[in-house]
């Protein structure tokens, strides 16, 4: 890639879910992303949330992201 060159990005939304933790899910939605998109390159976190199971602990977190990636 070659700094100080035009480069023009598109952003897409998508949402990761995870047991394990928010982290988690944010992870699992940029790999997801990394599979059909080429050249990723940040990634915002728009929401938070979560499911609350019977039990009334946190069952699965939620990550709503955009991610960018370098159009060709």
């Amino acid at each position: 890639m070659t700094y100080g060159t035009g480069r023009t990005y598109k952003k897409v939304e998508i949402i990761g879910t995870s047991s394990a933790g928010l982290e988690a899910a944010v992870q699992q939605a940029v790999d997801r992303a990394q599979q059909s998109l080429d050249k990723l390159s940040w990634f915002e976190v728009l929401d938070i949330r979560g499911h609350i199971g019977n039990d009334g602990k946190i069952d699965e977190y939620q990550a709503v992201i955009k991610v960018a990636f370098e159009l060709k």
